[in-house]
């Protein structure tokens, strides 16, 4: 009997031991909590198991309840760290209290520090602060309602610099860098991008069901695991065989001995290849002794979609789809003087083949390496005349991608859901590439904010940021050469643009971040994040520090006269001729382009008939590269696209 008490015994005190207190992810050494506000620390535990925190010379205890969860609430804190955090026998070191900041959207977040680091070498090489730290949550999908937490992570809390945030968003990087000055406090942001998603994808399931019931049947139709399961499987074999077929009847031409003397000669500006399969152009170039056996940089702008490129047939790099810009280091020695051979193997599955002639093609030498500017004497440009032969021609690939990440409610699920109810500053939404055209998207933006504020229990402010300006014509294979949309167009960039401006509009704590100058004709994902990262700091500015910030001009009120059409603005605009205003008249959706001029605070558009039309509309900046749109604020903010009725 004594033998049997003993045993039970020692079963308690080992289940007493092995007793685990569990937090989310998000909790780990070099975290930041949020100043100002109660902080909510949460997790797991056995049913009834007594949790004490220490924390800031303070003591907080509470109990698991009857499913195992618990939650403390530590009081407002002041800046400041670093703290040390015990839960129960677990230790949390190097803790900030600062600002916490959610990024959030599609594959403009996603952009790293490593796609624009040519842009700002300098900056980046010489700059890190231990102050600012890093958190990318890991993507992750649920079709069958909300996780409790999120996948393990890489960069997890890691301090800002080089290192760290190579592959991190380079807009949150520079966010943090920006707060940072301005504030002195430490600051924390979390990264949770999913390039390509749709909004909806990251709304709840409940926002969703009343007005739009067939998102929740489409989200229905993927719950069936095993079909899911299938469909995958299928896809992927599928892939494999067609890449195995291409690859099999493929003869290859990266040998730099290949006779390509009678191949045809085609010019990358206006050379697009509509077939499937593979097509590969060649280049020979020839390099001085000056420059030959040094290591170099190729630049390969930007190719459509995917590429192999070789030189002096060897392989130097390789990019799977159609964004990234093509920079392929080139070893030393491999260069050679005299003739040498760079081979793109271009491989197709849909669409038209193609270059984006705007971008760099070139070899750049020395520290102009990673350069945006390279000096003139460390660059040789590629030519614009290739060789041209297809390679395999094949069918079209069967099967298709399940993409769950682009379902209803998959990603707040999996990867919104989990986050609250972590103390955090503020929001930045930048997203809408991936829903053009959809004429929902304002509501849409109104109920993932309305959601995301329930979900914290608190009215979160957002910073919505706006489309840049982009052509997408460029991206399309459009035949050449593309012209600037000069007259007036229906621009669904210009539309979505306008449901995000009026969304913002309706809702006191969200401002927008206006970005139609940022962007590139030739590159959704356009490079320079830190002056978007300006303007969002500048909204966060405004909606938390001092509401007396000055943002993107906009109309207040409007004037219609004899000769002409007044718009009054919140404040001075740069003054001069201003471009892009059409207005429509009579119900029609006709517009027609209308000279416009700004004085002060007005913009007056010239329109001899105004006080006779029965209607009148008015767009402005109503392209999707709406680059002759000129109306700035006099600290050079540019006036978001809009289109109004005024009578």
């Amino acid at each position: 009997m004594k033998k049997i008490l003993f045993f039970c015994a020692t079963l308690f005190c080992l289940s007493i031991a092995d007793a685990k207190v569990s937090m989310p992810q998000l909790f780990q050494s070099g975290m930041v909590m949020q100043r100002g506000k109660t902080i909510p620390v949460w997790g797991k535990a056995d049913v009834g198991e007594t949790v004490t925190i220490r924390f800031n010379k303070k003591v907080y205890t509470t109990t698991a309840d009857a499913d195992g969860r618990w939650r403390i609430d530590l009081p407002k804190m002041k800046a400041g760290g670093p703290y040390q955090m015990s839960v129960n026998e677990q230790t949390i070191d190097n803790i900030m209290i600062g600002d916490v900041w959610l990024l959030s959207g599609q594959s403009n977040i996603d952009v790293t520090i490593e796609r624009v680091y040519p842009q700002y070498t300098q900056e980046i090489d010489n700059y890190e602060n231990s102050q600012i730290r890093l958190f990318r949550v890991q993507n992750e999908t649920s079709t069958h309602g909300v996780k409790e937490d999120i996948r393990p992570t890489n960069i997890n809390w890691k301090p800002a610099n080089k290192q760290n945030a190579w592959l991190f968003s380079a807009a949150g990087y520079f966010l943090g860098k920006r707060m940072f000055e301005k504030n002195k406090v430490a600051q924390g942001i979390i990264v949770n991008s999913w390039g390509g998603t749709p909004i909806e994808a990251w709304i709840s399931e409940d926002s969703l069901k009343t007005c739009y019931p067939m998102l929740i049947k489409k989200l229905q139709m993927y719950q069936n695991d095993a079909y899911i399961r299938a469909q995958m499987q299928a896809n992927g074999a599928a892939n494999q065989q067609w890449e195995a077929i291409l690859n099999q009847t493929d003869p290859g031409y990266a040998d730099a001995k290949c006779d390509d003397s009678q191949w045809p000669v085609v010019n990358q500006n206006d050379w697009t290849w509509r077939g499937t399969g593979s097509v590969w152009l060649r280049q020979h170039i020839t390099i001085d002794k000056a420059h030959a056996g040094k290591p170099a940089r190729l630049l390969l702008g930007t190719l459509f979609d995917r590429d192999v490129t070789y030189l002096n047939g060897k392989q130097i790099g390789q990019t799977g789809y159609q964004y990234p810009p093509r920079r392929y280091d080139i070893p030393e020695g491999l260069l050679q003087e005299g003739d040498n051979v760079i081979a793109i193997r271009f491989i197709n599955k849909y669409g038209a083949a193609h270059f984006i002639p705007e971008k760099p093609y070139m070899f750049c030498f020395g520290d102009d390496r990673f350069s945006q500017n390279p000096m003139p004497q460390d660059v040789i440009p590629l030519s614009q005349q290739w060789l041209m032969h297809v390679g395999a021609e094949m069918p079209q690939c069967p099967g298709g991608d399940v993409s769950l990440q682009n379902q209803p409610t998959t990603l707040y699920n999996a990867v919104l859901y989990p986050l609250a109810p972590y103390a955090i500053n503020g929001v930045v939404w930048y997203q809408g590439e991936s829903n053009t055209g959809n004429p929902a998207y304002a509501d849409y933006l109104k109920k993932l904010m309305g959601c995301w504020r329930d979900r914290w229990q608190e009215q979160l402010p957002f910073v919505i940021v706006q489309l840049a300006n982009y052509d997408g014509r460029q991206q399309s294979g459009f035949p050449r050469p593309i012209t600037p949309q000069l007259d007036p167009v229906n621009s669904g960039w210009a539309q979505l643009r306008e449901a995000q401006r009026t969304a913002v509009k309706a809702d006191a704590r969200a401002e927008l971040a206006v970005i139609n100058d940022l962007g590139e004709t030739v590159d959704i994902h356009p490079l320079r994040k830190k002056e978007v990262a300006e303007r969002v700091a500048l909204c966060f500015d405004k909606l938390l520090y001092n509401n007396k910030v000055k943002l993107s001009p906009e109309v207040v009120s409007t004037h219609v006269s004899d000769a002409a059409i007044q718009l009054t603005l919140d404040q001075p605009i740069q003054e001069g001729d201003l471009y892009t205003f059409e207005v429509c008249n009579n119900g029609s959706d006709k517009y027609q382009n209308v000279p416009a001029v700004g004085r002060g605070n007005v913009i007056t558009l010239l329109y001899p008939t105004a006080s006779q039309a029965p209607c009148l509309k008015i767009r402005y900046a109503w392209k999707d590269d709406p680059k002759q749109a000129n109306v700035r604020s006099l600290n050079g903010l540019p006036m978001s696209s809009f289109e109004l009725k005024i009578k």
